[in-house]
């Protein structure tokens, strides 16, 4: 896979944390992390969204607690 399929997330700033997008299709995201290009991710357009609205509504939150 080319690097070109892949686009950067605009949050990830210059560092080595990065997290990475791409789309095979209509029906399939794929993510990784610039730490562990091999580790790749994949998803649905629907899931994906509903663990954004989940992590933005804070319902999240809990799971960076010890």
């Amino acid at each position: 896979m080319s690097a070109r399929d892949w686009q950067k997330s605009s949050f990830s700033g210059e560092g080595n944390a990065c997290l990475y997008i791409s789309a095979l299709d209509h029906a399939t995201i794929r993510l990784r992390e610039s730490d562990e290009p091999d580790t790749i991710l994949t998803t649905t357009p629907t899931t994906l969204s509903a663990l954004i609205r989940s992590a933005k509504a804070g319902q999240l939150d809990h799971l960076g607690t010890a």
